[in-house]
């Protein structure tokens, strides 16, 4: 039976046999091994009277797209103390107990709320993480009851970030668009009405990290990803379809912007640790 949480896993010396991958799906690289490839660009300026400067940005942009499909955005006029406040409220949602995590269980169809991977249908080998998710664009879509009522702030923090980070994916939305020639709001009008799914994912102590992962390897399908890492670190990706993997350097208050399939805006907030 699959346990209630995975934090009642946290101390057993051996990883249950529903968590192990097979060899060839195992970390390549260590969490801690990180790499600087992936660039940084800061966002200071775009919004200025500068063309100059708004034409250099957007050539940084392009060029990580074409070369990772990924890059890291600094200066991005998100507000430190928001972003400090969103994490905490996250670290502290997963400390709760598995009852009070629990109410908000999303099995069975339910749309939003927390689920651990291992209660996930169809899935042969199970990820080792907890998650909180549901949609909070279009604002029609939000369904509070299945939004965290604890701990208390969750709410009124969530509606303000989840607000800045979509003027942040369509200010990346209009780069992109400049970048290929069209008009400034080309991909913002095409995206008028995208979705925008919060998923904050918590990756608990594991017996035998090794043998198992976070989350496996995918792409995201949405439009673009703005990702916000913790210090821990864990994310990784790849260039050469899974051939060599990098593990993505973390940088305090940058947002990892990652180039989805299609179709909507994500943010991804994952919280990781050891």
């Amino acid at each position: 039976m699959a346990p209630a949480t995975l934090t009642s896993l946290a101390e057993e010396k051996t990883l249950q046999e529903s968590f192990v991958r097979d060899e060839d799906e195992r970390p390549k690289v260590a969490y801690n091994e990180f790499s600087d490839e992936i660039p940084v660009i800061s966002l200071a300026g775009i919004d200025g009277n500068q063309s100059n400067r708004r034409s250099e940005i957007c050539k940084k942009i392009v060029e990580a797209c074409e070369d990772w499909g990924i890059f890291q955005v600094v200066d991005h006029g998100i507000d430190g103390n928001l972003i400090s406040e969103m994490t905490r409220l996250a670290k502290e949602f997963f400390a709760l107990a598995p009852e009070e995590k629990l109410r908000f269980d999303m099995s069975g169809g339910k749309k939003g709320g927390f689920i651990v991977s291992s209660h996930l249908q169809g899935e042969a080998v199970k990820d080792w993480r907890e998650i909180v998710t549901y949609f909070s664009y279009p604002l029609r879509s939000r369904d509070y009851s299945r939004w965290p009522d604890k701990p208390e702030g969750w709410r009124a923090v969530t509606e303000v970030y989840s607000e800045k980070l979509m003027g942040l994916a369509c200010k990346l939305l209009e780069v992109l668009s400049e970048a290929m020639g069209l008009e400034k709001d080309a991909l913002t009008k095409a995206c008028v009405d995208m979705d925008q799914k919060v998923v904050v994912n918590f990756y608990p102590k594991c017996p035998q990290p090794d043998l198992t992962l976070g989350l496996k390897r995918h792409t995201d399908p949405g439009t673009i990803t703005l990702l916000l890492q913790d210090q821990v670190g864990g994310l990784q990706a790849t260039r050469d379809n899974g051939k060599t993997w990098i593990t993505v350097q973390p940088v305090e208050g940058a947002f990892v912007v990652n180039l989805g399939d299609h179709g909507h805006v994500s943010i991804l907030l994952p919280w990781i640790t050891q």
